[in-house]
């Protein structure tokens, strides 16, 4: 649902898809590789929102700022399940985790990841590569390569589902039974308590 607003027409990259049931209001430029999930909700309409390039915001997240205003959400940045980002500019590569909410002014540094339920405060500054957590936000130390790795990796996944939305999704009616046989999908990303759990049991392979 793209929508024009006091003559501001969203602009979205082709290869950018934004899912029928989210909405993009007025000023909002979207890169290349840009995933908008059902039920989010990206307002342009008091100013500017640019998403760079393989930006993914993800369902039920809302993008908005205060008037005259406008933000920036840079390159690869990753925004989780139900996440509020408030007049707040996203560095390259960062993490925002479910359901925490980024309010106005504050910056959030390249590859650091804001934890599931964070509340960071108006005009905070986080630095590159923190990792942040809690109720008000607070950094609790570095992140790592492994972490970033991590990351980028689940970021990888959202870039490519673009692509994969354009050529398989549509709209169908329900089937009423299970299809004999139906497989699961593979499993091609483990969470980051599994990650550390491979990589430690890799080294001790090695070793």
């Amino acid at each position: 649902m793209i929508y024009e607003f006091q003559g501001y027409k969203p602009v979205v990259h082709e290869s950018s898809f934004v899912h029928p049931l989210a909405a993009v209001t007025g000023n909002v430029i979207i890169g290349k590789n840009c995933y908008i999930g059902p039920g989010a909700a990206i307002r342009g309409d008091w100013g500017q929102i640019i998403l760079e390039d393989g930006v993914n915001v993800q369902e039920n997240c809302t993008v908005h700022m205060f008037p005259g205003k406008s933000i920036t959400l840079k390159a690869s940045a990753h925004v989780g399940h139900g996440a509020i980002i408030h007049g707040a500019n996203l560095g390259k590569n960062c993490l925002i985790g479910m359901n925490s909410v980024i309010m106005d002014d504050a910056e959030i540094g390249d590859e650091s990841i804001i934890g599931a339920m964070a509340f960071v405060k108006a005009e905070t500054k986080i630095p590159p590569r923190s990792l942040v957590v809690g109720n008000p936000a607070q950094v609790v130390k570095k992140v790592t390569d492994d972490m970033i790795e991590w990351k980028t990796r689940g970021t990888q996944l959202y870039q490519q589902l673009p692509k994969d939305c354009h050529e398989s999704l549509k709209e169908v009616k329900p089937l009423r039974e299970v299809p004999e046989h139906m497989k699961l999908q593979d499993g091609v990303y483990d969470t980051l308590r599994e990650y550390f759990l491979r990589r430690q049991e890799s080294h001790n392979k090695k070793e």
